[in-house]
Formats: C-alpha cells, structure tokens, sequence
C-alpha cells in the first residue's frame, strides 16, 4: 500500500497543498517550522484518526477557516481508495472513501500507516497512558472493530465514575449501592475483551521489537516487553518473557478476576469516586538488560527502543493486512541518530513499500532514501531533486 497523492485545504499552515508521491523512499526537507510534519501528521491522522502532536483536533485546522480537508489517493496493486477527512471547528468530523460516507472512526479499516516522531521517546520514558494509547491504536489498526469496544468502555468508566462521586456525595454504603453492579457488568465484558486483545498484540509484537532493536543499536540488549494488569495488584509482577507470556490469555479467568477485584475495591472506590482497576489503569512494561527501560535506559537505548516499539509495529500490521504494507513515517528521526544508527535504521525500512521521512538537512539521511525529494518552504510544496 501506498499513498500516491495527498491533497490538503486549510490544514495547519497550509491553504491549500496538493502533491504526488511515489512508491518507495520519499524525503520531505527544508528547514523547521516550515510544514514538514504537517504532510506527515494529515497522512498519519487517516490512519489512526487521530494527530500524534496534539490532542484535540481543533489545532489541525488553519487559523480563521471552520474545517480543514484531507484527501489521500491510496493504491494497493490495482485497487485505488480516495479517502476524504473533513475536520470541522463545529460540529462532528466526517469521512468519505470513494465518495461514500463512512464513520469516521472506520478509516482503519481503509488505510493503515505507522509514525514515528520524537514524542515517540515517551513511551520509554513517558507516563502508563501514552503506552496505552500506544497500544489501543494499534489494536485497532488490527482490527477496526475495537474502536466501538474502546469508545464504549470510556463511556462505561464515565459513567461509573459519575455515580461513584454522586454515591460519596450521598454518603450511600457500599453494600447499598445495587445500581453500580449493572455498570460493573458492563465495564467487566468490555474491559476483558480490550486486556485480551492487547494481550494477544504484546506476544504479536515481542519478537518483532527484539529483531528491531538489534537492527537500529546494532547490539542484543535484551529486550523484553509485557503487561502489567491493575487486576491482578501491584504485588503481581508482569509477564514478560516466560511460558506464562506466551500462553494465551484465558478470557473467562480474566473476567471472573476483574468481576471479584471491582467487589473487594468497591469501598475504597466510593471513597476515592473513581474505578480503581481495569484496563484504564494497565501498563505495557519495557525492560532493557533486565532493568526498567523507564529510568535506566540511556537517551540512545531510549530512543532505539521506542523506534523498535513503532518498527515492530509495522511488521505486526504487515502481517496483518491484505492490503499490503503499511505506509511508515518517520518524522525528524535521523537528526537525533549518529551515523551508525541512521545506517542500520535505513537497512532496517528499505523493505516497506512507501516509507515517508522528514528532515530539516537532507545530507542527515542516507541517501538511498532520497530517491524522491519534496522540498516544503512556508506551507508551500515544490518537487525537486534534493
């Protein structure tokens, strides 16, 4: 899969943008500030309907218009997709594919890419929740379905949450309260399918992520990656490379877990009106020379193992899809890598079929991923040779 054309109307710095891309390496240069990442974040946001630089989507709309358009051509062998965004400052998203409405949170389903940025270090050294979203988008690259099975359980954990602090508010014993069982029903089947789901995404991307470190630090450091349930207490320590890692997780032991731990917690709950357990409260753990990467891995382990993470995470959606690979982006990477690993990193990508790549300074990219150069000066895109 690869994107052949990407069309933009007031989306960040640009009015309008309008450029063709080949299969292959294609470098976007020119200095910073500039709208590099821009092309990237439009092409990244129809993948996993959501920006990698900020949270809300109003930022993405140019100052002073009240929507912005995204419009990709995908081709995959003979088929070709136009895939159209519409993000709106009032009023919900919209999302075209070949000029039929769909559901915006559908766009997985259509097109499939995975990026890599410098925020991308916080997920070695960030905080449980960006690790989590790490996770839950691409359970949902995987399978498209899970983006109702997450919505739904956000939209259980809040209202749990509101009748929690109305339940403190009221002074309402814990044995009283009958109501919160249905939302524990709830919050039970959904959380249980998302922890197995991202189980079964954590032994997918393991061997991946071993492979990949070793291939951009050009050295084993021992990578070892699992989960940390908040269902199972802080005593219990995660899985992460034994028979117990491997083995699939049992969906019905799970349940009845989450089911008994939400009735223990229920006071301490009212208490505090928050859930204290489920999948909002799990963490992917990442361990490096038998050590917590978090905290003991160095700026170049940190940074080779979160490239790791989203280089994994690639082959895993290769893997996947009947569409093909999955576009790869990396945006202003090889500025932050010494020589060595901005050469192991191009061996490691030359295999996909688009890779995507933006760079203040041409010269800091091998230049076997210059093939195709788009040079980008204030919100304006010109081809040219680099």
């Amino acid at each position: 899969m690869h994107v052949t054309h990407l069309s933009l109307a007031d989306f960040r710095n640009y009015a309008r943008a309008e450029v063709e891309l080949a299969p292959g390496p294609v470098l976007f240069v020119g200095r910073n500030g500039q709208g590099k990442t821009n092309l990237v974040e439009a092409i990244g946001y129809a993948s996993t309907v959501s920006s990698h630089r900020v949270s809300t989507d109003q930022a993405l709309i140019r100052f002073g218009a009240e929507s912005a358009i995204v419009r990709l051509r995908v081709q995959h062998d003979d088929r070709a997709l136009v895939i159209e965004i519409q993000l709106n400052r009032t009023g919900a998203n919209k999302a075209q594919v070949n000029r039929g409405a769909i559901r915006v949170r559908e766009l997985p389903r259509y097109f499939s890419s995975v990026l890599f940025a410098p925020e991308d270090l916080a997920l070695v050294r960030g905080e449980p929740g960006g690790r989590r979203t790490f996770l839950d988008t691409l359970v949902v690259q995987r399978n498209p379905r899970f983006a109702g099975v997450i919505s739904d359980y956000e939209r259980v954990l809040r209202q749990r949450n509101t009748l929690l602090k109305s339940a403190r508010a009221s002074r309402i014993p814990a044995d009283a309260l009958t109501t919160l069982d249905v939302w524990d029903d709830r919050l039970v089947d959904l959380g249980t399918e998302l922890m197995v789901a991202r189980w079964q995404l954590v032994t997918a991307l393991r061997p991946h992520v071993a492979e990949a470190y070793r291939a951009v630090a050009g050295d084993d450091h021992r990578t070892r990656l699992g989960l940390q349930h908040s269902i199972d207490g802080d005593a219990a320590g995660p899985h992460l490379d034994d028979e117990a890692a491997d083995a699939p997780l049992d969906p019905e032991a799970t349940r009845e877990r989450f089911r008994t731990v939400l009735t223990e917690r229920r006071r301490a709950e009212l208490e505090r009106a928050v859930t204290l357990v489920g999948p909002h409260r799990d963490d992917l753990v990442l361990e490096l020379n038998g050590l917590p990467a978090r905290g003991y891995a160095s700026h170049g382990e940190s940074w080779s193992y979160a490239l790791a993470l989203k280089l994994a995470s690639a082959h895993v959606l290769r893997a996947d899809a009947v569409a093909g690979d999955p576009v790869l982006v990396l945006d202003d990477v090889f500025a932050e890598l010494d020589e060595g690993r901005r050469e192991r990193l191009a061996d490691a990508v030359q295999g996909f079929e688009q890779v995507l790549i933006t760079a203040a300074v041409g010269g800091d990219v091998p230049d076997r991923l210059r093939a195709t150069t788009v040079r980008i000066a204030a919100g304006a895109v010109v081809e040219g040779d680099d």
